[in-house]
């Protein structure tokens, strides 16, 4: 079995860390430089940075936050929010990325996908996926949460495979910042469907909804904000109750 992933997700808006629930009501978490240290130096796998406000204000990544924040990891750094282009996805990666995830504009236009797998390798193309329960069904939004795209997360995955991406990073926006568990159904859906990683996002609370999404969901890599941000979880203390559980995942050297 490969080794599980374990990501620390940072939502930034006006360059501060911010987290909600249900993607609203943020509250403040932090700098993200700063942040990315600290769950660096604690263990983490990876760091993904999304800008959350960028697509919505009609506006780019904010560069100088991913160099900033890029400078302080040695670890896989995935940055999103706000890249419509090749040309804005090659200046994150000039940034400091080593992947970049896009959302909105890969619905608007799937060759992006395309663009950016053949330019810098499916490795470093991650499309997100902001699903949500709707007519029995788990259903696509963009924007930040705030548009329905009418699209079939299921399906959009798959179309998101066939056009080179190497990840598909999918949130819950039902479990978002509740803190009650990943929702497994729609990872597991989701997981089954393609042949590449699916990082499971959305609820995580404790380590044992992180137990449940590697088994039950058949993630490849699960990601949180809230339990890393504010302390609720350290993340020797996550691998090691998943590693009891029989989940095999990495320690630091």
């Amino acid at each position: 079995m490969l080794t599980k992933r374990i990501i620390a997700c940072l939502d930034v808006t006006a360059g501060r860390v911010v987290k909600g629930i249900k993607f609203l009501n943020l509250r403040d978490a932090g700098d993200p430089a700063e942040l990315a240290a600290a769950h660096s130096a604690a263990g983490v796998d990876e760091v993904v940075l999304l800008d959350i406000s960028a697509t919505h204000e009609n506006r780019e990544t904010l560069v100088d936050t991913v160099r900033r924040t890029a400078r302080e990891l040695f670890i896989p750094f995935t940055v999103g929010g706000g890249i419509r282009t090749l040309q804005n996805a090659g200046e994150i990666f000039d940034a400091g990325a080593d992947k970049v995830s896009i959302n909105s504009a890969a619905i608007a236009d799937p060759t992006l996908i395309t663009q950016i797998a053949n330019r810098f390798g499916s490795q470093a193309a991650i499309v997100a996926v902001d699903a949500k329960r709707a007519n029995g069904g788990f259903e696509v939004f963009t924007h930040g949460g705030r548009k329905s795209s009418g699209l079939d997360a299921v399906e959009w995955a798959k179309e998101a495979e066939k056009r080179g991406a190497g990840e598909i990073l999918l949130t819950s926006m039902d479990r978002d910042g509740t803190g009650i568990g990943f929702d497994c159904e729609l990872t597991a859906a989701v997981g089954d469907a393609v042949r590449i990683p699916v990082i499971a996002s959305g609820g995580a609370g404790g380590a044992q909804h992180f137990v449940e999404v590697f088994g039950d969901g058949h993630a490849d890599a699960a990601l949180a904000a809230s339990i890393f941000h504010f302390g609720l979880s350290s993340f020797s203390d996550l691998k090691q109750q998943l590693q009891t559980a029989g989940i095999p995942v990495r320690f630091p050297c």
